[in-house]
């Protein structure tokens, strides 16, 4: 079922490159050598790697992406990521599906979905490796590429059927705790949303507490449980990379660009940035604009 998959992918990317397809929330990556370490954001996804090996690393945890292993990722989170092996001969092969909470819930709302009970509390990215139920979902899913006009119909149940999968693995859990409201995972990660939403904003921890219906202490411990930061770390996280597509997409320079992401001090702004990045905002941008697109989850 992985070279089944692998065929799939090549198929549909003959060179190197990304492709998003005509599936809402479905890209697909053919790499085709090792990378820099990129430091990155993941949002809620199934990241589904079936050839070549890529390295993601959060708060210290590193994660080896090859051979059919996925990567859950339940909320938004900062990594770091390498691609350490691939090549024109075996390039790196990897899909991308966005998921959303949504269906996630609507799914666990079934009186016929199995309530499971299991360790919920953790980072908010598992790794696994996809079972062969998964794989032919996943290899459905793509099918639809070759039929584009059964995309709005069969698409949106494969999409189903792959966050079933995934809810009954060992890492569904993670999900679960996510989408089910009352959970801690759950409140924590209304407070990850909402500063996602209002970074530029002064931060008051007691205001994201209340967000989360959670004492301050107890915000801290569950934030840092699931994202590997404390707020105020993700909300300079948040600020940097806002700050960084700002110049890339709008042109804007370091200064305008600071303060309109919440920074008083331009100075602070460009150490931050500096440290975060590994060179100065301009210097950085120049490199990015050369390189081309943003890497993703398959980089």
């Amino acid at each position: 079922m992985r070279q089944a998959l692998a065929r799939r992918i090549a198929a549909q990317l003959p060179a190197a490159g990304e492709k998003v397809t005509a599936i809402p929330g479905l890209s697909l990556y053919r790499r085709t050598a090792p990378s820099a370490c990129n430091p990155s954001t993941y949002g809620p996804s199934l990241g589904l790697f079936v050839q070549g090996r890529k390295r993601v690393n959060l708060g210290g945890t590193a994660y080896l992406c090859e051979l059919a292993t996925f990567l859950l990722t339940s909320v938004d989170v900062p990594v770091v990521s390498q691609i350490i092996e691939a090549s024109e001969a075996v390039p790196l092969l990897s899909l991308l599906l966005r998921l959303e909470i949504p269906m996630v819930r609507d799914i666990l709302g079934r009186e016929e979905f199995p309530v499971t009970a299991g360790p919920a509390q953790g980072r908010g990215i598992a790794m696994g490796q996809a079972s062969a139920e998964l794989l032919g979902a996943c290899c459905r899913l793509l099918d639809l590429l070759e039929t584009p006009a059964d995309i709005p119909f069969l698409g949106d149940l494969l999409q189903r059927e792959i966050v079933y999968r995934l809810l009954r693995s060992p890492q569904g859990e993670r999900l679960r705790a996510i989408a089910t409201a009352g959970e801690q995972s759950n409140r924590t990660a209304k407070a990850v949303a909402w500063l996602r939403t209002n970074y530029a904003k002064p931060l008051r921890v007691e205001e994201l507490a209340s967000v989360a219906q959670m004492g301050v202490s107890t915000l801290h411990h569950h934030f840092r449980t699931l994202t590997a930061m404390s707020p105020l770390q993700y909300q300079k996280h948040l600020r940097l990379y806002a700050a960084r597509e700002r110049m890339l997409t709008e042109g804007l320079d370091a200064a305008t660009a600071a303060y309109e992401v919440g920074y008083e001090s331009t100075s602070q702004f460009s150490r931050e940035y500096r440290r975060h990045f590994g060179q100065s905002p301009m210097r950085d941008v120049r490199a990015r604009q050369l390189a081309g697109p943003a890497e993703t989850l398959a980089d």
